[in-house]
């Protein structure tokens, strides 16, 4: 494109504005979980994330290389989050709890997260995350007397585990509607808890 100005004795090419899209990364990850919440993370591909993200079809794969990368990015994200919010539980059915709700809260994520053949497993800010998360849990675990979680505290880290992973995977999966139905998950959970840990 050109443009004249008066006195000009002729057209002169206009200089190119500089591209700027603020947090491109946060964008593209953006994108990225709108459609695996949509569309589920088989679906995903970096050219249509550009798309949606009204970026170059180049962008994605500036910042995150492949799709494995980005769903990489994206899991040790959720791991972030996930061990955030369970470190600032005041108990164990509490940190269970907060478990539920970012299930609830980041969909996307939870799914990412718990399929490896999808990530990069050698990748440090997913591995270091995951430890963080937990870590925290294992913290959680370790709150609660020995009288009321077993002599060994690993396995009662992995029954907390999969008392609270397994009743967020069904409660997204909508397997839960009718026995939990207009009642808050997060206190049914609690509940459940009660159930297994008798002072978490």
């Amino acid at each position: 494109m050109t443009s004249t100005e008066p006195g000009d004795t002729g057209p002169r090419p206009r200089p190119r504005r500089p591209y700027h899209h603020g947090d491109l990364r946060r964008a593209v990850l953006g994108a990225a979980l709108d459609a695996i919440a949509t569309d589920g993370p088989s679906a995903l591909s970096l050219r249509d994330l550009a798309r949606r993200a009204g970026v170059s079809h180049a962008a994605p794969a500036h910042h995150f290389k492949d799709r494995t990368g980005l769903l990489t990015a994206i899991a040790a994200e959720g791991f972030g989050l996930l061990a955030t919010a369970i470190g600032e539980s005041a108990d164990l059915k509490d940190a269970g709890a907060r478990y539920v709700r970012f299930a609830r809260e980041h969909p996307a994520h939870f799914q990412v997260m718990f399929t490896p053949e999808l990530l990069r497993a050698d990748d440090l800010e997913l591995t270091t995350a995951r430890a963080l998360a937990g870590a925290a849990l294992r913290e959680a675990v370790s709150a609660v007397a020995p009288e009321n979680r077993g002599s060994d505290p690993r396995l009662a880290g992995i029954a907390a585990w999969s008392l609270a992973h397994g009743f967020a995977t069904l409660l997204l999966g909508h397997n839960l509607d009718e026995p939990v139905g207009d009642r808050d998950p997060e206190e049914v959970f609690r509940a459940l808890a009660a159930m297994l840990f008798r002072s978490a």
